[in-house]
């Protein structure tokens, strides 16, 4: 036999406390008729029929195994595009030990979560590019994360409507059968999107693509190094500041029924974000039968509140009027 809940302590002490009010129980009766006859027999029937019931609602808690049963897991996946910002802002280190190391950290974590989703990676920054295709390979996926550098992008500006755009090309063109549920995570600081990533909004709306928007940074910014210099404003010739802009990535994620979390050393909304991709409802991609255990549990628990109601319902006479 095997038990559900093998916490021998925890029966114990129910018996213990049982034992203790019953214990209780029996010597009050004894000081209240002491001076009665008794028929001792019946007082230890009943005593009897307690124990037993209280017996059987301990086995019942235990959980008590018995033979084995055939079960069918569904497997359910989801597609998940992960679009991560490669402009030179990224470089910035207002996030240790700046914000693109920070993601590349966090983005194995994220992978780890989703091992049964396929994941792929866009990288953007004035143009868009896959950077690994949708895969269930984790490996493959991870050897991507590590290569990630601002030199992979062009670096004239920042356009979010060509990832976008992007990613819907490669949802829509997939010919899995299975309409498997599809999510953009966006990993950006928000700066230097424009205008013109709005019209896109319908097109992801009507593939069913919904938006969940990562800010990196934070509000007081920082520097952005290059090299072993700083990036400097040409309009004002002193070294750039970049902070986190948040109204765009907000205003994508409330128009797609996505979520927007924001990533810095004060913030953490990556288990949100977690849990938010985890509540979208994916495709049933396969199914197996397993074997388990069979809980019978019912029956033990039915046999004690049978033995309850008896006592209820049939109290035996233990004094003689």
């Amino acid at each position: 036999m095997i038990w559900a809940y093998p916490d021998g302590k925890l029966i114990l002490g129910l018996a213990i406390v049982f034992g203790l009010l019953y214990a209780i129980y029996l010597y009050r009766f004894y000081l209240i008729n002491r001076k009665l006859k008794v028929k001792r027999h019946r007082l230890i029937l009943k005593l009897f029929l307690r124990i037993c019931y209280f017996a059987l609602f301990l086995i019942a808690i235990a959980g008590p195994s018995v033979g084995t049963s055939m079960k069918e897991i569904k497997e359910e996946g989801k597609d998940i595009y992960f679009v991560v910002d490669l402009s030179q802002s990224m470089n910035a280190t207002d996030i240790g030990p700046s914000r693109l190391q920070k993601v590349k950290f966090e983005l194995k974590n994220l992978a780890k979560q989703f091992a049964g989703d396929r994941l792929g990676l866009i990288i953007f920054s004035s143009e868009a590019f896959i950077q690994c295709p949708l895969t269930f390979d984790q490996n493959v996926f991870n050897l991507h994360i590590d290569g990630l550098n601002t030199n992979l992008v062009p670096n004239q500006g920042t356009d979010l409507m060509a990832p976008l755009q992007l990613a819907i090309g490669k949802f829509t063109s997939d010919e899995r059968p299975e309409a498997n549920s599809k999510s953009i995570i966006l990993i950006s600081d928000g700066e230097d999107f424009g205008e013109n990533f709005r019209a896109v909004i319908n097109d992801l709306n009507t593939a069913g693509i919904k938006v969940f928007s990562l800010g990196v940074g934070t509000s007081q910014g920082s520097t952005i190094p290059k090299g072993n210099s700083l990036i400097v404003d040409p309009k004002t010739n002193q070294p750039a500041v970049t902070r986190l802009e948040p109204s765009n990535l907000k205003y994508l994620a409330a128009q797609t029924d996505g979520g927007y979390f924001e990533l810095s050393d004060e913030n953490q909304e990556i288990p949100n974000l977690i849990a938010a991709i985890e509540r979208q409802e994916g495709a049933v991609t396969g199914s197996r039968m397993i074997e388990a255990s069979a809980n019978k549990y019912f029956y033990f628990l039915l046999a004690g509140l049978a033995l309850a109601l008896v006592d209820m319902i049939l109290p035996f006479r233990t004094i003689n009027l």
